[in-house]
């Protein structure tokens, strides 16, 4: 069983990377996965598909945690996989989850899984130990019962409760990284910061000492060299991140090379970083879930141009914004970049040049 393939689906809170993290002890082969509910499940088990029928995987499983399915996406997601397995693939689902919501789909498909009392990391943690090969450490039963009782609020259990309150700000509250553009560095982040709490668990006053660390903890993820502030050291990071994904993020408009992100944010420090650390760039534009663009240059081409034809906005040469009328908020990146091709195709032939202008 050590060669299968798991594909892991899960949510983006506290429960949910606490499942990724107990699969984390196990021998196979993991892909990572976190939404939220609505429109981002089915965006995310679309990845999924579309890497099982890429990959050469044959045996694989989609392991679904802390997140209950709708009627139809449990039938749309059980129609294709029958449709992979009639193409000699074996690929299994296994969905854990504890909201009540999803009794319908429960009733109505084995491999749902549904128990209302655990949480999702309880109930992943019990049947990782009955049904998979599990190297488990020796705080995870501990720290499984921390998540349980602050998940399902049991504030009887007072100590665990406590502890877990504090873990639970750790994820709601860490959002240095995208996790559209950068969604496996953002979850081995969240990740390891469970990690790292685990190693406070049983120290006197262990909410306080945890409390008082979470900085420290941040800053040493980012930290590669000499000591900044989380700040600057997040930035610096994030923009090693964006160079490493030039080839796939690369625009160009009127013969002006442009890089195109997500969700970033911060456009005025991350979006000059990168300008200077990658000047073969012309300008930089980071769009918002919500369709607003944040353009940067550095007197190569007026961005204020730019926003003016792209979407009718404005501002300075080396700094300008805009919103895209019609746009529609994706969890893949993949699906922004071809709106915003579209947008440049069509804008492609407004007239004149773009040019710097003081």
């Amino acid at each position: 069983m050590s060669k299968k393939t798991i594909y892991h689906l899960s949510h983006t809170d506290l429960d949910g990377y606490s499942c990724q993290l107990i699969m984390k002890y196990t021998p196979y082969k993991l892909f990572n996965y976190n939404a939220n509910y609505g429109a981002e499940v089915k965006q995310k088990l679309d990845m999924i598909l579309e890497s099982i029928v890429k990959s050469d995987d044959t045996n694989a499983t989609i392991l679904i945690t802390d997140l209950n399915l709708t009627a139809d996406e449990s039938r749309w997601l059980n129609n294709e996989v029958n449709k992979l397995n009639e193409n000699k693939k074996n690929i299994t689902i296994t969905l854990l989850d504890h909201h009540g919501s999803g009794e319908d789909s429960a009733n109505k498909y084995e491999w749902y899984f549904l128990d209302t009392e655990r949480c999702a990391t309880k109930i992943t943690y019990d049947y990782v130990k009955e049904h998979f090969e599990f190297d488990e450490p020796s705080w995870m039963n501990k720290f499984v019962n921390i998540v349980n009782a602050v998940d399902l609020w049991k504030m009887e259990e007072h100590d665990n409760f406590e502890y877990g309150k504090v873990c639970m700000r750790l994820i709601t509250e860490t959002r240095e990284l995208n996790k559209v553009m950068f969604a496996d560095v953002d979850n081995d982040y969240k990740i390891s910061l469970l990690l790292e709490a685990t190693k406070y668990i049983d120290k006197e006053n262990a909410p306080i000492v945890l409390d008082e660390n979470i900085h420290k903890i941040k800053k040493e993820f980012f930290r590669r060299d000499k000591d900044n502030t989380l700040d600057n050291l997040a930035t610096a990071f994030i923009v090693k991140l964006l160079g490493e994904a030039r080839d796939e993020k690369t625009i160009y408009y009127k013969g002006y090379k442009g890089f195109l992100s997500y969700g970033v944010g911060n456009t005025s420090i991350v979006g000059n970083g990168f300008l200077l650390a990658y000047p073969e760039y012309d300008f930089i534009v980071d769009v918002s879930y919500r369709g607003t663009m944040s353009l940067r240059a550095n007197n190569k081409v007026s961005v204020s141009q730019i926003s003016k034809e792209w979407a009718n906005g404005g501002g300075h040469p080396n700094a300008a914004g805009g919103r895209i009328i019609g746009f529609k908020e994706q969890y893949r990146y993949d699906k922004v970049k071809k709106q915003i091709e579209k947008i440049i195709n069509e804008k492609e032939s407004v007239a004149g040049d773009l040019e710097y202008k003081q």
